[in-house]
């Protein structure tokens, strides 16, 4: 498939600046990327492009991004008030894509690697010698360029981002925190990069999210590799709330190895155009739990593009996702699971389920399945409507008016995605924020 190609030259430019740069593996692994994104360019196509049929990303390739601002320096008090934060948690925070030491909370853990990409890289002890083996085997494995050209441009500027890898059977005692700030100084381009490798039979909990400062459009093009190796548990937590000028787009591969388990919670409420496409690969005796809460308001677009392929036997997953809709912003879902030959005894589920609350809102949802094998069980279905009048109706009869009403139903329609967070600093900083955001009017019946 012919996509429209960007305008190189200013990527090339500063590719030039990078390439060269670091071990010749790590270099190789960018040209792949830099000659894949020159072949591939943005999926602008508006024909035989189905991944990207109801999100037009020709505003990103029209655009003429600059390299981030390597001396950002935004105050700390800032930075902790606009991201979740606790002082327990390790906290690797990257500002406009570069690792920021000074904003971080780095706190030692046993046998237990979180840190950034190139700290891991350089080794230096065990641990970091450990940590650097998996790096140099791992980066790169998961997330394919070849089709991908947003995952072939962050390949291609592979320079920072954060690794969390845990050993076989070691447990990480407290959620590890990668936050990715951006200063919004400048329309720039930053191409986040996050490897997590959790050994057999481990535990962990990472927490991933992307915060915007200030108003200016920029682009956060991110991609995350997650490994869960046999019988290992982890939990994997993604949050949004840049700029309303901001676009992000972001790649989640993730593989699950026989007998694991993974949970994703995905938290979305800020962003001009965001975009996610997760794609989990699971092996035999797997659970796989799916998360999703998402509103939008204004002029905002997500889109969630959601994978899971069922590659073994006797596997569960279960993929849920909730929107909130206001003014002409709109939502898109696509959820795909595949079964493949062989693969009896799947258990999966998906659905997505939308409250709009404007006449100019518009989700598109796609859920759908592709099974080649008997002996499973499998269902999908999607929702869309407004609030309820009768119960509006009951709750105005028992003295409540109708802002609150409706507020506090709205409210009640996303606490279920929010509910599931089992960290309870994350969880209260989520219901504070998803409440602040609830449209502030009433609605006509």
């Amino acid at each position: 498939m012919t996509q429209n190609l960007a305008t190189h030259d200013n990527y090339a430019a500063q590719y030039a600046a990078v390439r060269g740069t670091g071990p010749g593996w790590l270099d190789a692994i960018r040209e792949r990327g830099f000659a894949a994104f020159s072949r591939l360019g943005f999926p602008t196509a508006r024909r035989g492009n189905e991944a990207w049929k109801y999100t037009n990303v020709a505003p990103i390739a029209r655009a003429r991004f600059s390299a981030p601002n390597a001396d950002a320096a935004p105050d700390a008090d800032a930075v902790r008030a606009a991201i979740p934060w606790s002082d327990d948690w390790i906290t690797l925070v990257f500002v406009d894509g570069r690792f920021s030491p000074a904003l971080s909370n780095l706190r030692e853990t046993d046998g237990v690697t979180v840190t950034s990409l190139p700290s891991a890289m350089d080794g230096g002890g065990d641990k970091g010698g450990d940590a650097s083996a998996v790096v140099r085997r791992r980066l790169g494995a998961l997330a394919s360029v070849e089709d991908n050209g947003f995952a072939a441009l962050n390949s291609a500027f592979l320079t920072d981002g954060a690794v969390v890898s845990v050993p076989p059977r070691a447990r990480l005692d407290r959620p590890a925190h990668i936050a990715f700030v951006s200063t919004g100084e400048g329309d720039f381009a930053a191409h986040p990069r996050v490897l997590i490798a959790a050994g057999a039979e481990s535990e962990a909990a990472v927490i991933e999210s992307y915060v915007g400062l200030g108003d200016n459009a920029y682009l956060n093009n991110g991609v995350a590799e997650i490994l869960v190796e046999e019988g290992a548990r982890l939990d994997h937590y993604r949050l949004m709330d840049e700029s309303d000028s901001a676009y992000h787009v972001g790649a989640a591969r993730v593989h699950q190895m026989d007998g694991s388990a993974f949970a994703s919670r995905a938290f979305y409420k800020g962003v001009g155009l965001g975009r996610h496409d997760l794609y989990a690969l699971i092996g035999d005796g797997c659970e796989t739990k799916l998360d999703g809460l998402y509103i939008t308001a204004g002029a905002q677009h997500v889109d969630n593009f959601i994978n899971i392929d069922h590659a073994k036997p006797n596997s569960t997953s279960a993929l849920y996702y909730k929107g909130i809709l206001s003014g002409r912003s709109r939502a898109v879902f696509g959820g795909t699971v595949f079964v493949r030959e062989g693969a009896v005894k799947t258990d999966a589920t998906q659905s997505d389920k939308n409250l709009l609350l404007s006449p100019d809102a518009e989700v598109d949802s796609k859920p759908a399945l592709f099974i080649w094998a008997d002996d499973v069980k499998c269902g999908h279905g999607a929702t869309a409507g407004n609030i309820d009048a009768e119960t509006v109706f009951y709750m105005r009869s028992r003295g409540v008016d109708l802002e609150t009403a409706s507020r506090m139903l709205i409210f009640g329609f996303a606490s279920e995605i929010i509910d599931a967070v089992e960290i309870p600093e994350l969880r209260a900083r989520l219901e504070r924020s998803f409440l602040d955001a609830v449209p502030r009017y009433e609605f006509e019946f």
